[in-house]
Formats: C-alpha cells, sequence, structure tokens
C-alpha cells in the first residue's frame, strides 16, 4: 500500500457554491463540515472569492456538481443551522424552566 495521500481536487462551481453559503450568513465551520471539506480550505476559497482569484481544479476531467448537488449541499448547511439553533433553543428552555423552579416551594437543590 502507498503512503503517497491524494489531494482532493474540487471544480470551480462546487467551491462557489460553498462561498455562497458562507455569504449568505451559515457558520463557515458548519458549511465546512456539511460539505466535508477543512474549514482552512473553505476560508481560502471565500478569501480568493473575495479578490476574484478563485479557480476550480485544473483537471478537465473533472466531474462538474449539479444542481440537484447544489441543492443537497444547501438543504445539509441549513440543516445543521437549524438543528443547532434548535439544541440552543432547548438549553436555554431548561435553563429558564430550572430558574422559575428555583422560586418554586418544596424545590431542594
Amino acid at each position: 500500500m502507498s503512503g503517497k495521500q491524494v489531494r482532493a481536487q474540487y471544480t470551480l462551481e462546487y467551491k462557489l457554491e460553498a462561498v455562497r453559503q458562507v455569504k449568505a450568513g451559515q457558520a463557515m465551520s458548519i458549511v465546512a463540515k456539511v460539505l466535508g471539506i477543512p474549514k482552512a480550505t473553505l476560508g481560502n476559497w471565500v478569501r480568493h472569492a473575495a479578490k476574484g482569484e478563485l479557480t476550480g481544479a485544473g483537471d478537465t476531467t473533472a466531474t462538474t456538481v449539479t444542481p440537484e448537488q447544489m441543492e443537497l449541499a444547501r438543504l445539509r448547511a441549513e440543516n445543521a443551522r437549524l438543528r443547532m439553533e434548535r439544541d440552543i433553543a432547548k438549553k436555554a428552555a431548561a435553563y429558564f424552566a430550572q430558574d422559575t423552579l428555583r422560586g418554586t416551594p418544596g424545590f431542594t437543590k
């Protein structure tokens, strides 16, 4: 088995969709996690896109990202964001319920 690691190549369309999600307000860490790319790589793409220097994979045989794949990536990012918001709301509700219980007679803790 070869110890050589193969570097991933991404199409321009894939990079642009990832950058679009970040610019739309999604957290960079969430977009990177959902798309399965390193956060630093996504940060580089966002920085290069701001300068107008973003390019796709040099390999002309690279597969293009279909609109369905782009939509799936967007929906996964939205799903991750909504789960995070839900978890925050649950924790806040538990915190305030606990605070309310402290004022209730018979509550011991």
